[in-house]
């Protein structure tokens, strides 16, 4: 029985020192991306390309496709300005733990099963840039596709900080019906080249 307690008074501290490691994460996050509207326009543009897809007008289709490169262009540049301003952050603060349980603090105890937030942002960044300046010509369907995809990683990115890959993993199936395995496969290749070569995949 005094075996059962101690292991339960572990398991809670363990707990309430995962939350609060959790709750630092989020409010660092948070302080920069409260800034700007990277979400609300993500949304936007999701459901704009939802809608195109759904238009049986051909002209009407052609028209919002157009009508959402101007919400490309102003999520570009707010991502671009916010990974500018996080890539100010401490890298001990900015690491993330690849470890498959989520140990409190584990990015600080094993630095070499962690991987540097700043870094996949900026690749995020590049990949979300040059997928909306779509400089291969992609038709508007592909080129929605592919931004989307670097969309739905960068923000499985940004839970995998502020919780566990587990955690961005599901929240990703549960928001997109889509999976991690299947995000990365539809991501432009040279964004997955440097992201899976970054978080050691």
């Amino acid at each position: 029985m005094d075996i059962f307690i101690l292991a339960t008074l572990i398991a809670i501290g363990a707990h309430m020192i995962k939350s609060r490691d959790e709750r630092r994460r989020i409010a660092l996050l948070g302080s920069f991306l409260g800034k700007y509207q990277i979400e609300k326009l993500m949304e936007s543009l999701t459901e704009g390309y939802l809608r195109a897809l759904g238009e049986n007008d051909p002209e009407r289709r052609e028209q919002i496709w157009r009508l959402l490169e101007s919400s490309e262009t102003k999520l570009c540049e707010q991502f671009n300005s916010f990974v500018a301003e996080f890539s100010r952050v401490s890298e001990p603060e900015a690491r993330v733990s690849k470890l498959a349980l989520p140990i409190p603090y584990a990015s600080q105890l094993f630095p070499n099963a962690s991987f540097d937030l700043r870094k996949v942002l900026a690749i995020h960044a590049q990949g979300i840039t040059n997928a909306a300046k779509n400089s291969l010509n992609r038709t508007p369907k592909s080129k929605a596709f592919i931004l989307s995809a670097e969309l739905f990683l960068m923000q499985h990115s940004c839970h995998w900080f502020c919780k566990s890959k587990t955690v961005a993993s599901a929240r990703l199936l549960v928001r997109h019906k889509t999976s991690y395995e299947q995000v990365l496969e539809s991501i432009a290749p040279e964004t997955r080249s440097a992201y899976c070569a970054l978080i050691g995949r």
